[in-house]
């Protein structure tokens, strides 16, 4: 990792982290939510929506942390380069700025949540905020989480072997179309978290926030989409080590 000072890596990844959130569960709630003008967008927004969220916040974040804005690639960079000593302040980052991103998505659409509330028939509104899997199977959906986090961290990391891409600032915007390839090839069955904060800091911030008939938070299945991009982001960066 490079030696950022711990101040700026905490302030870095919440803005950072912040912004992907902001982005991501932004282009959730506007494909879903009734009375926004892109409900049914459909799945390619969502999977780019998350793209351009991780290329803004990913930037915004760099110059401060690196832009890790991803607990899943800060355990993989630790693996890689063997330090570990700033992993803590990354994650507090991270998941603080996940949950803002979150509450930020919330006010922007609170007009959609309220009329959504007001339906006869209302949506549950978790869907907007973390993932639900598709076919709800804890083994197989961990399974997808790791092969998809996989999928992420052993390209990151293979990007950084080519200077050119670090030194013309390209290497952020190949992660970011890495991430919405990701969504598109192997988001169906889960929603890809790939992101532990991603999907805990949103997933805290709906049970807390004031949402009318909000639903449930969905607890019991919430430690996949956590431990499975843990898992799959050492395993990235253990392939890779061994590789290269």
């Amino acid at each position: 990792m490079e030696q950022f000072s711990n101040g700026d890596i905490f302030v870095g990844e919440i803005i950072g982290t912040a912004i992907l959130v902001l982005f991501g569960v932004g282009v959730v709630a506007a494909v879903n939510l009734p009375h926004s003008k892109a409900k049914g967008a459909g799945w390619v927004a969502v999977s780019f929506g998350w793209g351009f969220g991780v290329l803004a916040g990913a930037y915004t974040a760099a110059p401060l942390s690196g832009g890790h804005i991803n607990p899943a690639v800060t355990f993989g960079i630790a693996v890689e380069s063997g330090e570990w000593s700033k992993v803590p302040v990354y994650l507090c980052g991270q998941f603080i700025g996940a949950f803002l991103g979150a509450v930020l998505t919330w006010a922007a659409y609170y007009s959609q949540f309220a009329a959504n509330a007001d339906r006869e028939h209302a949506q549950p509104t978790l869907v907007n905020f973390s993932t639900i899997p598709a076919v709800r199977n804890p083994a197989a959906n961990l399974i997808t989480e790791i092969i998809a986090t996989i999928a992420l961290v052993l390209p990151l990391l293979a990007f950084g072997l080519d200077t050119g891409l670090g030194e013309s600032g390209t290497q952020i915007l190949m992660v970011a179309l890495l991430v919405t390839g990701i969504g598109l090839s192997l988001g169906g069955p889960t929603g890809y978290a790939i992101n532990p904060a991603r999907d805990l800091g949103p997933r805290i911030a709906h049970a807390i926030l004031p949402i009318p008939n909000k639903g449930t938070s969905d607890w019991g299945y919430s430690w996949i989409p956590v431990a499975g991009p843990v898992i799959g982001g050492i395993i990235g960066a253990g392939v890779y080590n061994a590789a290269f």
